[in-house]
């Protein structure tokens, strides 16, 4: 049994809207379109504006818990390697030449909405500082 299946269902809501806002939060400091987090998130377009308008309303799957929990250790390994909002928060937009980016940013890469290129831009970040893998 999962720890979020083990919560009272009005805990487990009340933890997902709190993600899901936080999430919001950085997905806009980092520039990311509409379009684009709904293919992050994995939520339909009306989905993601009764979303925005009220996080309390969330009715996340466990891919999508699993997505939010993702962004914000890619958010919180990226303020442990940087000191600076403006890298913090500009990192996912640059162009990186390495190989699993290719030339791409982070965020064109988690763009793309599969779950693999979620989890794999998050181990190479979480590598930058240190991570185990």
């Amino acid at each position: 049994m999962s720890q979020a299946s083990a919560l009272p269902r009005n805990d487990s809501d009340q933890m997902s809207a709190a993600g899901l806002k936080a999430v919001f939060a950085i997905l806009d400091r980092w520039g990311c379109s509409a379009d684009q987090v709904q293919k992050i998130l994995q939520v339909s377009r009306p989905a993601y504006y009764k979303y925005r308008k009220n996080p309390a309303q969330t009715s996340l799957s466990q891919d999508q818990l699993e997505r939010i929990s993702y962004l914000l250790n890619i958010h919180s390994a990226l303020r442990t390697l940087f000191e600076n909002p403006k890298n913090v928060y500009g990192f996912m937009a640059l162009k990186n030449d390495n190989p699993f980016f290719n030339g791409k940013s982070p965020l064109d890469i988690i763009s793309t909405g599969q779950f693999a290129a979620l989890y794999e831009t998050f181990k190479r970040i979480d590598a930058l500082r240190g991570g185990l893998w």
